[in-house]
């Protein structure tokens, strides 16, 4: 299921390791509902128009510079007027402290204020790219997630056809285990979803027969991945003598997922095969053509079907 969610204004200060200048203002229990950020260089010369008060404000060089050009009356009309819109939080750049008429402002408006390190244009980019994952579309899927030479592979199949039992082998043979049995996915954007586990069964790998496996206790921590974007998507299917599998794989299969097209490729299950091998192949394979080194087109003229 689909979840839209709002993010606790405490992690996103903990993530950036803000300072909080004003102590008497309480942050817990604030909730931030909007994955942008804001510089109100406009706002601080009297234009609201189109302000959006859900989202931080982010105070650099320019902006303090212009503040401080002002006469101390016309700073406090300024900032009286910028706060009471009640904004989630204010955070001043570069070190930069803020002026000693802010701190009476904020406590009026119960609008907390931070300090960081960072620079106005990197905490900008840096925080819109966070927010964009906090606050990303997010389904849970039934499946495992490996990281086989770099290529996130989304195994599927239905319950008991050995998805875990080739995850298990893939990790085996070096790769990296993200997820098992519970995927959850968000969508970063059109072209890029990324894949995690859920806290509790981090890790864990269930085997019927075995009982539940901690692959970072036997293998190690190199084996394991807390998340991966999906590249492909792998199928797994009983053998069915009668279905026409691609056998060139000149043209390709896709699914959506939250509404973006990854590549897809069945894999059908008799005894003899080595599933872990032919993932390994579909994720070189996958990778080659993402180099533009595939040979399709020219095998697909010498078989005449160009």
């Amino acid at each position: 299921m689909s979840s839209k969610t709002q993010i606790p204004l405490k992690k996103f200060t903990d993530e950036f390791e803000l300072e909080n200048l004003t102590h008497d203002i309480d942050i817990e229990g604030r909730m931030l509902k909007q994955k942008f950020v804001n510089r109100p260089a406009l706002q601080l010369t009297g234009f609201f128009d189109h302000f959006d008060n859900t989202r931080i404000q982010i105070i650099g060089r320019i902006e303090h510079t212009y503040m401080k050009n002002q006469s101390k009356e016309t700073r406090i009309e300024i900032l009286d007027k910028l706060f009471s819109y009640r904004f989630p939080c204010m955070v001043f750049c570069k070190s930069l402290l803020p002026f000693s008429e802010t701190f009476a402002i904020a406590e009026k408006y119960n609008v907390p204020i931070f300090g960081t390190s960072y620079g106005a244009s990197e905490l900008y980019s840096e925080a819109i790219r966070w927010l964009n994952t906090e606050f990303a579309e997010k389904i849970t899927m039934h499946g495992v997630l490996v990281d086989v030479y770099g290529v996130g592979l989304l195994i599927i199949g239905e319950s008991g056809i050995g998805k875990s039992e080739a995850a298990l082998e893939l990790v085996k043979r070096g790769h990296r285990l993200v997820a098992d049995d519970a995927v959850e996915i968000k969508r970063i954007s059109h072209k890029v979803l990324t894949g995690s586990c859920p806290e509790l069964i981090r890790y864990l790998i269930e085997l019927r027969g075995i009982g539940i496996l901690d692959i970072r206790e036997l293998f190690g921590a190199g084996s394991v991945k807390t998340s991966q974007n999906i590249d492909i998507v792998v199928r797994l299917t009983q053998w069915d003598q009668n279905y026409n599998y691609d056998r060139l794989g000149i043209e390709e299969e896709y699914i959506e997922i939250l509404g973006n097209k990854v590549v897809c490729k069945t894999i059908p299950l008799r005894p003899g095969r080595n599933v872990a091998v032919i993932i390994e192949s579909a994720a070189i394979n996958h990778r080659q053509k993402i180099m533009e080194k595939t040979p399709y087109g020219s095998i697909a003229e010498r078989l005449n079907l160009k």
